[in-house]
């Protein structure tokens, strides 16, 4: 799923604004209302730069659009229901599987279909660690190399390097239903878990963590997932499932989609900037590079969202018809 914006809230560059200034239209479509259409605002790098792209859009439109920093799962189950915001642009199968399920009950919401990558989110360890561990990928090798991703803090027990816990995926649950003799340590933020990675990658030292795809570091990092047993929504529902007959949670996570969600006044309210967020997508590649160029080459999310958005305009008018 998934995480934090790397490349901070630099200013765009005169040139990108430029670009944008010359690729609008020269005069603005005026909205159908100026009610501002709020966009959850989450804390990994793809889903601050999904939402600062359609902002850009959005606004070039003509529309009024306020960003509001949200929680992630509570956004589509209360925030989005409830009109408090209109649009969320990345809910991952991997971990707001069962968050999406609340919310289409409501009546409420509507899924305004996928952004496009699959989304794969899973424990991951570097491809050096299974010298110390050669019964990886399989999960039941975990407990024999407990002492192997040990650090001073949780030995004897290895350690599990999670997401934010505002992400969810049940990995405290995943480590007591399987018996796994780990600590599960929480990132404080995306980019504190990226840089734990980085360190540990240049030094060879042990690392077991949450990695997410679409994001670069599948590419840059030389690893593997685990392969725990597959998720079936009884594992998540019934603990009578699979080998822990006491416990849910014991197989891995989802792997799925990544959905885009909406009030569902928006499309009356704001007609076509719905058919924009509707037909809003992305190839995995596409987004990979987007996201690298702010994560590793330290450009501006302003700069590029304008880049993009000045060299699609032919896309997003298309978007914005059909």
């Amino acid at each position: 799923m998934r995480k934090a914006y790397l490349g901070g809230g630099k200013l765009a560059g005169l040139a990108s604004l430029a670009l944008i200034a010359m690729a609008a239209p020269a005069v603005a479509q005026v909205p159908e209302s100026t009610d501002p259409i709020k966009i959850a605002n989450f804390d990994w790098t793809s889903a601050v730069l999904n939402t600062k792209i359609m902002e850009t859009i959005l606004k070039q439109q003509g529309y009024n659009v306020e960003i509001v920093n949200a929680d992630y799962l509570a956004s589509v189950t209360a925030g989005i229901p409830t009109g408090d915001l209109t649009l969320g642009l990345e809910y991952w199968d991997t971990t707001a599987n069962e968050a999406m399920a609340e919310a289409d009950k409501t009546g409420t919401v509507e899924r305004l279909g996928p952004l496009g990558p699959k989304a794969k989110e899973e424990w991951w360890y570097p491809l050096y660690m299974k010298e110390k561990c050669p019964g990886l990928p399989d999960w039941k090798a975990l407990n024999d190399c407990a002492e192997a991703f040990s650090t001073p803090e949780t030995a004897p027990k290895g350690r599990y390097l999670g997401g934010p816990v505002t992400w969810g995926g049940y990995d405290d649950e995943r480590v007591e239903a399987l018996g796994l003799n780990y600590e599960v340590v929480h990132a404080g933020t995306d980019a504190n878990m990226f840089a734990e990675l980085e360190s540990a990658y240049q030094r060879k030292a042990p690392i077991l963590l949450w990695i997410y795809s679409p994001h670069w570091a599948v590419a840059k990092y030389e690893g593997e997932w685990v392969e725990f047993p597959e998720y079936t929504s009884d594992c998540y529902n019934d603990p009578k499932w699979g080998g822990n007959p006491d416990m849910a949670y014991d197989c891995g996570k989802p792997f799925g989609e990544i959905w885009k969600y909406a009030w569902a006044g928006m499309k009356d309210k704001w007609p076509t900037a719905h058919r924009i967020a509707k037909n809003y997508q992305f190839e995995a590649a596409e987004m990979n590079a987007l996201i690298s160029q702010v994560d590793l080459d330290g450009k501006s999310l302003e700069e590029v969202a304008n880049a993009w958005v000045a060299a699609n305009q032919e896309k997003i008018k298309k978007w914005a018809s059909e």
